[in-house]
């Protein structure tokens, strides 16, 4: 089927002091058509995107946008041309409802009560059903993402650029996600969609373009290439799935009991008699929607939300009123899902940032001193290890793209000789041969007698390293369970919602 052409970019180049984000990039999107956006983490596809929807001035190189020469110096340009985008992170304020959001999104919103009724016409259309009146606060993450979609569709785009749409979404909702994204398709939306889920690629997208290191390296047909092919084009190399290493479990070395804690978290989610154990080399999997108590049960687990002592017990040890320090003496270790703030301090530079969890267990202070040389060996042994992309470890944290972020800070923690490891999003927004990469470390540190527990909304991966299985839903964990037998679809229901508890027992019984 031949498309007529909507976007076409020709000889796109732009550079940045140290790296050459994209160069000589050149493609053509046709009207209706899906098409993906691939690439490894660092190989220019969010640099690519922001050119498109104005937010980036290309250095070398042209669009053309329904015909016409295009170069967008803002996002309201890029919006009043038919350029809509919704974003890996949502731009949306928890303490104002639905068409509030929706009305701080637009040039010039009409009246609130006309507003709201478009909302419900139009996320009723096209299966996104929204209530114009609740607070976003109260959203799961899968209705804050119809939030965004609904804003984009009220502009009547006719591009929708999608960055990892469905990383917060249960299976189902993204079948109800791909169904909407059909029938822009059908009635001439085209659709530029980045992913690294690329089993989604090949049941969604017409045509994919496959970055790497800036550059164009090939173009497929999805549906007519495996995601694996998909991937060694990604990274231009041959890629071996993790491996678990044969070990015996030995004692528990984390214990939680009957954990109940409020959430510190402004509109975040009560933690509700939690509990379970954590045996040295087992890996226990812990998934649910995004905004169910995932950052709540980490922070219980890290020290930074302190409860009663013997509520969680590290190698035998009550632990629950010890701080981070005093854990991480203790042998635990953990990465929360946000990379920027929590994580990471972004405007401090990699070595320091080394620093600020390695201190501890690396022994990188003498006496209140520092030892900058130990530690910049450290974080020079982190990103040699996990392949951070970087120009060097004076870098500054936000400088890294990503994924490739993401790659130094979970590498920071499992080389501090863990014996309890807690992660929240492992790999989240990580390309293929990075998640690989990165699941292969937390195998080999559970085989070498580490404890560890994995939360993530990444149901292929829990089922890949995972030993036990459990769900957090509401703040509740279900009685976690061994993995072998599970599927995605009870899993998938598990998650849902209200029956998630039924279909715990049904699926153990």
């Amino acid at each position: 089927m031949t498309r007529e052409t909507l976007l076409k970019i020709d000889g796109i180049s732009k550079s940045y002091p140290g790296v050459k984000a994209n160069e000589d990039v050149s493609f053509s999107i046709g009207v209706g058509e899906v098409h993906a956006l691939l690439g490894e983490n660092g190989a220019g596809k969010s640099t690519l995107v922001k050119m498109i929807y104005g937010l980036v001035k290309p250095d070398e190189g042209t669009l053309t946008f329904r015909g016409k020469p295009f170069a967008p110096s803002e996002p309201s340009e890029a919006r009043a041309a038919g350029v809509a985008m919704v974003f890996q992170h949502f731009s949306l304020f928890e303490a104002l409802n639905v068409a509030e959001n929706v009305a701080l999104g637009m040039e010039n919103p009409p009246p609130m009560r006309e507003l709201a009724a478009r909302i419900r016409a139009v996320s009723e259309e096209y299966g996104l059903p929204l209530d114009p009146a609740r607070m976003v606060g109260d959203l799961s993450a899968g209705e804050r993402q119809r939030v965004e979609i609904i804003r984009c569709l009220l502009q009547d785009p006719k591009l929708l650029i999608m960055d990892e749409p469905t990383s917060v979404l249960t299976p189902q909702e993204v079948e109800i996600l791909f169904k909407t994204l059909r029938q822009l398709s059908s009635e001439g939306t085209a659709i530029l969609y980045i992913s690294h889920k690329l089993e989604e690629i090949r049941t969604l997208c017409d045509g994919a373009t496959i970055l790497r290191r800036g550059k164009v390296v090939g173009s497929c047909v999805p549906r007519e290439t495996t995601a694996r092919e998909m991937a060694e084009l990604m990274v231009g190399a041959t890629l071996t799935p993790p491996e678990r290493r044969a070990g015996a479990k030995g004692e528990v070395v984390l214990g939680v009991t009957d954990l109940s804690a409020a959430s510190p978290i402004p509109f975040g989610t009560t933690l509700k008699g939690i509990s379970f154990t954590v045996a040295r080399g087992e890996v226990l999997g812990i998934a649910g929607v995004a905004g169910n108590g995932q950052d709540e049960l980490l922070l219980a687990l890290s020290g930074e939300l302190r409860v009663a002592s013997d509520k969680i017990r590290i190698n035998g040890r009550a632990a629950g009123d010890l701080g981070p320090g005093e854990r991480r003496r203790a042998g635990l270790v953990a990465a929360p899902e946000d990379r920027y703030g929590h994580a990471a301090a972004p405007d401090m530079s990699l070595v320091e940032n080394a620093l600020l969890t390695g201190a501890i267990r690396r022994n990188l202070t003498h006496r209140g001193f520092i030892d900058w040389a130990a530690t910049r060996g450290f974080a020079e042994e982190v990103i040699q290890t996990y392949d951070v992309r970087t120009p060097g470890s004076h870098v500054a944290a936000r400088a890294l793209s990503g994924g490739n972020l993401q790659k130094f800070l979970i590498g920071r923690e499992l080389d501090q000789s863990p014996e309890v490891i807690v992660i929240n999003q492992p790999t989240w927004g990580v390309d293929a041969a990075a998640a690989a990469a990165i699941r292969q470390a937390i195998l080999n540190r559970a085989a070498e007698g580490a404890g560890v527990v994995v939360i993530s909304q990444d149901l292929d991966e829990l089922l890949e390293i995972a030993d036990m299985f459990a769900v957090l839903n509401e703040g509740r964990l279900t009685k976690p369970r061994p993995v072998e037998g599970l599927t995605i679809d009870q899993i998938g229901l598990m998650m849902g919602g209200a029956h998630g508890m039924e279909v715990a027992h049904h699926v153990e019984a």
